[in-house]
Parts: C-alpha cells; structure tokens; sequence
C-alpha cells in the first residue's frame, strides 16, 4: 500500500464519532423493505457486507419520516414509528459487530413522491409540477403529478416527523442521523428557486428558503441531544434535473454552508454528479466550497470509482471523507479491495433492471461475479 493510500486508511473523527478510515457508503434507495415500510433480511445482508467489506461509515437510503407526505417510493424503508425502529436494531447491531458506524438518513419524497401508501396526493413548496418523469427501476410510471402547496401546520407535521424519526433512529442504535436537504427532495424543494415560489418566511430569499432546513436541525438536536450525530446533505442537481444551479453560484454556496455550519450540525455531506469538478464557473468544487465556508468535516460525494478518484479530493484536502454509491454496489468489499491492491467490479446499470432493489443486484453478482 502506498503512502498516498495510506491517507485513505487514517482514522478520524466526526464530532465523537471514531472512524477507522476515510470511506462511506453513500445513501442509495433500494426500494426492498417490505411494503409496511419495514426492513428485512435482505437489507441486513446488504449492510452487513459493507462494514465487513471494510467501510468504516454506512449512510443508510433515505427513509421516510411520517405518515402524511413523506414516502417517496414503493418498499421504501420508513422510521415513521416504532415497528419501523424495531426492525432496524439487527441492521445496526450487525453493522457495528462488522466494525462500522451507521448513520440514518431522514427523507422526505415531497413533489417527487411516486407511491405513497399513506395518501393520494404529493405536497410540496408550490403547486408546481416537477420536470421530468418518475424512475421506472423505482416502480414509478409516466409524468410526476403536480402536488398541492403545502400549508403552515403541515410544514409542522414534516418538522415534527424528522424529530420522531431522529428519536427512532436512536433508539434503534444509530450512531447519528443525517437530513436529506438535496436531490430534489422536500428540503431541496424549499431550496431551488423554480420550485418554491412562496411569499410568507419559507419563500422568497435564500435566508428565508433555507427556514425549512434550519426548523429541522434546531428540532431535531434538540430532540437528540449533542453528543448524537447530526448532519445534513446537499446537491445542485436532482434525481429530475441534473443540471441545476444554484442562482448566486459561489455567493450562495458559501452562505449556505456557513449558515448551516451555525446551526450545530457534525459535518456536510455534499453530492455532485463529479465531486471533484468545479461547481461552478470557476474552480472550486462543491465539497471545497463547503470545507472553505463550514468549518466541519465535509464527505463528498458523486464520481468516486477508483481508488485515484477519492485520493483526488482527500489529498487536495477538498474533503475529508468519500462516500462511494455505485462502485461500492459492485464492490461491497472496495476498502479491502483497494487497501490488498485487488482489482475492483466494474459497476453494471444491469444491477438495476428492471427494479433497483436487492433482489436484482444479487442475481446479477451471483451470475457475473462467481
């Protein structure tokens, strides 16, 4: 192992939170809990193998809050209630007698709901139709619908859903939580200027669009206390529209990150399609904005196959820790892998035809990596 190598294999630490290197498995939606919203076998399997293939950090798919507007997805996984938890606790104690930490990721779908069992109808900021079409390998089907613009007391319902939900995840033996406020979900909603066109204080300028995230992370460390982990997420682009930007671009990025940095958060998780390409026209990647404007561990995300991809930004000192998704689907074992000098899968959107979920990515892993 190189000594370049060696700097992914360090150790360290996310507010009391003891890592022993510098890679994380990305939150990726799987779609195979059971349609209650409850996790099963085959998601303790899938975790599992993480933490004994060697990542010292797992960042669960997101899971959603409530029982009003929150689920997203067919057999989405949920921490919604005490079930929901339940079901949880042999994932969690699995993963750390692997060696590894685990973080839930809280998600509300808003606009970008394609099934909830809960309701009938998505809400959202406004009543704008999102672009796009709902993701087939998710069990989506034609054209988003255009939600109702949700009402102040419901916006309550949605706070007070991610502080259950934090509660939940640690009672169930997380060892933090992070909150989705990217990929076009619910908190991004609020966040991107076409889809919020509000005049009350969640509308209108970025301070104000930024209101929903700030109720929830005051809500919920409260809830949970100072020494649990709390961090949040965030990206230009959407799972709908890749190419989006922030207006302001830089001056909006450093607000953004500095303002959340104050709110008693434990790192900033950020996701571009290239972590390491600059975000915007000048030469500054999203996570190095973040590490330059926050002063908190920053994991970025988007791009990372290869072992020179994550020493890229660790060593440039863009980030702290990688979070890796679609190499760490083909390589659940990627840490040991890179760390031995083993050859790693190539990732295969096969993993995903015709449904992104456990059962399709293992018959293609039994079938082609014998």
């Amino acid at each position: 192992m190189s000594n370049e190598t060696t700097n992914l294999f360090s150790n360290f630490k996310i507010g009391n939170m003891a890592l022993k290197n510098r890679l994380v498995v990305a939150p990726m939606t799987r779609v195979s809990a059971y349609e209650d919203g409850t996790a099963g076998p085959l998601m303790k399997d899938y975790y599992q193998a993480f933490a004994a293939g060697g990542f010292s950090l797992i960042i669960t798919e997101g899971l959603y809050t409530d029982k009003h507007f929150s689920q997203g997805y067919k057999y989405q996984p949920g921490l919604a209630d005490e079930t929901h938890m339940e079901s949880w606790k042999t994932i969690t104690e699995a993963v750390h007698k692997a060696g590894s930490k685990i973080i839930a990721q809280l998600m509300h779908a808003g606009a970008l709901s394609q099934y909830n069992k809960y309701t009938g109808q998505s809400a959202a900021p406004s009543a704008v139709k999102p672009l796009g079409e709902e993701m087939t390998f998710y069990y989506g089907n034609g054209e988003y619908s255009t939600p109702k613009e949700i009402s102040q007391e419901e916006i309550e319902d949605v706070i007070a859903g991610f502080v259950h939900a934090a509660r939940l995840a640690k009672e169930a033996g997380f060892d933090g939580v992070e909150i989705h406020g990217a990929n076009g979900y619910l908190l991004d909603q609020f966040l991107t200027v076409y889809t919020n066109k509000r005049t009350d204080r969640f509308g209108g300028n970025l301070a104000n669009r930024l209101n929903l995230y700030k109720e929830i992370i005051t809500s919920v460390r409260h809830a949970v206390g100072a020494e649990f982990i709390l961090g949040v997420r965030f990206s230009q682009g959407k799972v709908n529209d890749f190419e989006y930007k922030w207006p302001a671009k830089e001056a909006d990025a450093r607000y953004t990150f500095e303002y959340i940095s104050s709110l008693g958060v434990d790192y900033i998780h950020t996701t571009e399609h290239v972590a390491n390409a600059p975000a915007f026209d000048g030469h500054l990647s999203l996570s190095e904005l973040a590490k330059t404007s926050a002063d908190l561990p920053v994991i970025a995300n988007g791009g990372i196959n290869q072992e020179k991809d994550a020493l890229k930004l660790l060593n440039a000192k863009k980030a702290d820790m990688l979070s890796i998704g679609k190499a760490a689907l083909a390589n659940p074992d990627w840490p040991n892998l890179v760390e031995s000098g083993r050859q790693l899968n190539e990732f295969s959107f096969e993993m995903f035809n015709p449904i992104a979920d456990l059962r399709t990515a293992n018959d293609f892993l039994r079938k082609n990596h014998a």
